[in-house]
């Protein structure tokens, strides 16, 4: 087997762990917003809060499905569209007086969910970067 093969075929095993790396990102994001509404002892049982925790949760488990089985460009543009929603929605609720929550809240308790849509906004930029790297390479071959 040539260099150039193999180090095209390792390259692309590599790859495959992104997909799954990016999984479990959206997982551990989901759980922890399916356990929100159950930890807290002062939340509404059911709240339009606690109704937005759970579908957040169930979402972003949901999102597992796409990335494992790579469903394509327009599935990870909405997983990163998605994420950088809760994302920019969680910064807003942490200043007093939101629209959303009308208090502030707490910072360091929300880092594990936080980390975790980062690392998986990050992960998916690098798959669709390596897809469109791979699409070019394909191209090239073809002259």
């Amino acid at each position: 087997m040539s260099k150039d093969k193999q180090q095209q075929r390792s390259s692309f095993h590599n790859y495959q762990y992104y997909f799954l790396a990016a999984a479990v990102a959206t997982a551990i994001a989901g759980i922890v917003h399916l356990y929100v509404p159950f930890s807290h002892s002062m939340m509404p049982k059911l709240s339009p809060i606690t109704v937005f925790f759970i579908g957040s949760g169930i979402a972003q488990i949901f999102w597992i499905l796409p990335m494992i089985k790579r469903l394509g460009r327009p599935w990870y543009y909405m997983g990163i569209a998605g994420n950088v929603g809760f994302i920019i929605l969680y910064v807003i609720t942490r200043f007093p007086g939101n629209p959303v929550t009308g208090r502030g809240g707490d910072v360091a308790a929300d880092m594990v969910c936080e980390l975790s849509q980062v690392a998986y906004i990050a992960i998916t930029a690098l798959i669709l970067a390596k897809e469109r790297t791979l699409r070019v390479a394909a191209r090239e071959q073809l002259r």
